[in-house]
């Protein structure tokens, strides 16, 4: 599939069941379409240990170039690994370790925007699922 094929909507579920299938915790998809200019979504997921939050991190990258050819627009792995972020243009991947979505609370400050139901995006992604390759 190319990749401006696959709509932002979709393209954020499959993200998001990557971090899941790799036990990522608390996944949330924001719609901010309609409140920032920036993106169309935004996923943030949080690591349990700066380790997973590292690689959550390379997993992602790994798993939407291997499946859409796409590498990120922006890149910010930080050294600590507290909070990594993968920019797709029409998705930012926020992956933070607990500590750091604690102390930023940022789904607070973009509260306005809508959530994407866990049922709508495993729904949407389903087919990108380690775990459901034989239904």
């Amino acid at each position: 599939m190319e990749e401006n094929k696959i709509p932002s909507e979709k393209f954020a579920s499959i993200i998001a069941r990557i971090l899941d299938d790799n036990k990522a915790k608390d996944i949330v998809i924001l719609n901010v379409k309609n409140v920032c200019s920036l993106s169309d979504f935004f996923i943030i997921a949080t690591g349990t240990s700066t380790t997973q939050v590292r690689g959550l991190t390379q997993t992602v990258r790994k798993k939407i170039k291997d499946y859409f050819k796409r590498i990120p627009l922006g890149d910010e792995t930080e050294k600590q690994n507290y909070w990594n972020l993968l920019d797709y243009g029409d998705v930012v991947v926020h992956i933070m370790h607990y500590e750091s979505r604690e102390n930023y609370k940022i789904e607070k400050f973009w509260s306005h925007a809508m959530t994407l139901d866990r049922e709508v995006w495993e729904e949407q992604s389903k087919e990108y699922s380690i775990y459901e390759k034989d239904e």
